[in-house]
């Protein structure tokens, strides 16, 4: 029986998955035929991203899955009309997009690579910075990036603290939890990393008062979430010198207004969300392959807890 997939999501989206979806497809030996349209009772599984065409899917009788094509979910698992299964992307390709992405910041402040890219103005200024055995990094978020960027960074030498919510055994890291846990890795977080997911448990997890805990200088790294970080308390922070520079990937409002202060400031580093995206070819393969366990009665990759949010 030939499946029908129905691809719901912005036209930004589609041109890249045109291809790629039926060729990982063909390499699972699934039948199916992916359409933008398709009457709702039709339907067997839905590969999404939020859009204004699709909001209801009570219609969606026959629907086994919502494979969600983006890591984040906090727009789609609220949805009262949601009852199918939904399963969050969990993506090589955007996995690996954003520990170079990391790692190339952390890098960026443990060498001080700042002061030599903005020139020293003729100062023979001889710093040497320290090893990276030497430096401590606090990764807030030890979901499947938060994993890769805080292995990664250990295998580089790197004193790498993880904080979850919950507890967590993860080889070769050190891995603390809960809010005490949090005051622990913040006060020796010299460069934290935000990959958090988005949930009213983890707004503003870095606020006045838990900004207040990083050791004096100390840098931060978010391609995570923009809820995560209290602007205000955070701007605050670099003016006193006591948070040194931050490295924004994601905002509350994007793209960011072009009169927020962020732009200006200088020790703001703004990037345009661009620290991981969805690669259509490895995200296909990952669709796939749900689809494929689907059929076969296996239980679905990447399920999303509803109550957690995540």
């Amino acid at each position: 029986m030939t499946l029908t997939l129905l691809f719901s999501a912005p036209d930004r989206a589609w041109p890249s998955y045109e291809t790629a979806l039926p060729q990982a497809l063909k390499a699972a030996g699934i039948e199916a035929h992916v359409t933008r349209e398709a009457a709702p009772e039709a339907v067997d599984y839905i590969i999404y991203a939020p859009n204004d065409m699709l909001t209801d899917f009570t219609p969606y009788t026959r629907t086994k899955a919502v494979l969600s094509l983006w890591a984040g979910v906090e727009k789609i698992a609220p949805n009262p009309t949601l009852t199918q299964p939904l399963c969050r992307m969990v993506d090589p390709g955007l996995a690996e997009g954003m520990r170079d992405y990391v790692v190339g910041h952390v890098m960026r402040y443990h060498l001080g690579m700042d002061r030599h890219i903005h020139g020293l103005n003729g100062a023979w200024d001889h710093i040497t910075p320290p090893l990276a055995r030497d430096r401590s990094v606090a990764v807030l978020g030890l979901g499947e990036l938060g994993q890769t960027c805080a292995r990664t960074l250990a295998a580089l030498g790197f004193l790498v603290t993880g904080w979850s919510r919950r507890p967590k055994e993860i080889a070769g890291l050190t891995c603390v939890s809960g809010s005490e846990g949090l005051e622990t890795v913040l006060r020796r977080g010299e460069i934290v990393v935000l990959l958090l997911p988005n949930t009213p448990e983890t707004e503003n997890t870095l606020n006045a008062e838990t900004l207040a805990l990083l050791p004096k200088g100390a840098r931060i790294v978010n391609p995570g979430r923009g809820s995560l970080i209290d602007d205000d308390a955070l701007l605050a922070a670099l003016e006193t010198g006591q948070i040194g520079h931050a490295t924004l990937d994601v905002f509350r409002t994007e793209p960011l207004p072009q009169d927020h202060p962020y732009w200006a400031h200088p020790n703001v580093t703004v990037t345009p969300h661009i620290a991981a995206e969805t690669r259509a070819q490895t995200a296909a393969e990952v669709i796939a392959e749900n689809i494929r366990r689907g059929e076969a009665g296996e239980i679905l990759l990447h399920l999303v807890d509803r109550a957690a949010g995540y």
